[in-house]
């Protein structure tokens, strides 16, 4: 089941992808998003200050370009060892009481779900005509627990389209 969430609580705790700009700038100053390497930097080691959602988040851009340099398989391993290793740390020192949100600006159009399965899948090079399944490489599976994140109230908003700015998940294990 899709379901969603129309507030910016989303962005307080747990993990999210997000892809529209302009969530992103009222969740975050872009001048405050840090980069991939800098997020690598900080693990084992984190701020007691975190820059975004009043802060509550952090936001972490260039998980794009790393996977678009590596290959299928390496991007698959550097997803499982060294992303889902980080968020883990990420989760671990703030007990799941802030959020990390990684910023993939052609999200829109490189994630999609499957309706059948909802399993959620990631456009890539060299991964196949499915690409890469993100939801067993950083939820391991656990895809049920996914909410959408919606940029309206509107119910009759559609799930596919413009309003759907992202995914959300409450904690990976």
């Amino acid at each position: 089941m899709v379901r969603t969430r129309f507030n910016h609580g989303w962005s307080r705790r747990g993990f999210s992808l997000l892809w529209d700009a302009e969530t992103l700038a009222e969740i975050v100053d872009p001048a405050e998003v840090v980069s991939i390497r800098q997020m690598f930097s900080m693990v084992d080691h984190w701020p007691d200050d975190l820059p975004a959602a009043g802060g509550d988040a952090i936001v972490v851009a260039g998980v794009e370009g790393c996977l678009d340099v590596l290959g299928g398989p390496d991007a698959e391993r550097w997803l499982v060892e060294d992303l889902r290793r980080a968020i883990m740390s990420f989760q671990t020192h703030y007990e799941g009481g802030a959020g990390l949100i990684l910023w993939l600006p052609s999200g829109r159009s490189r994630i999609s779900m499957r309706g059948a399965s909802e399993e959620y899948h990631y456009k890539h090079r060299n991964s196949g005509e499915n690409g890469l399944h993100i939801g067993r490489l950083l939820w391991s599976g656990a895809e049920n627990e996914i909410e959408r994140i919606m940029n309206t109230d509107d119910h009759a908003a559609d799930y596919d389209g413009k309003h759907w700015v992202g995914l959300y998940h409450p904690r990976i294990s």
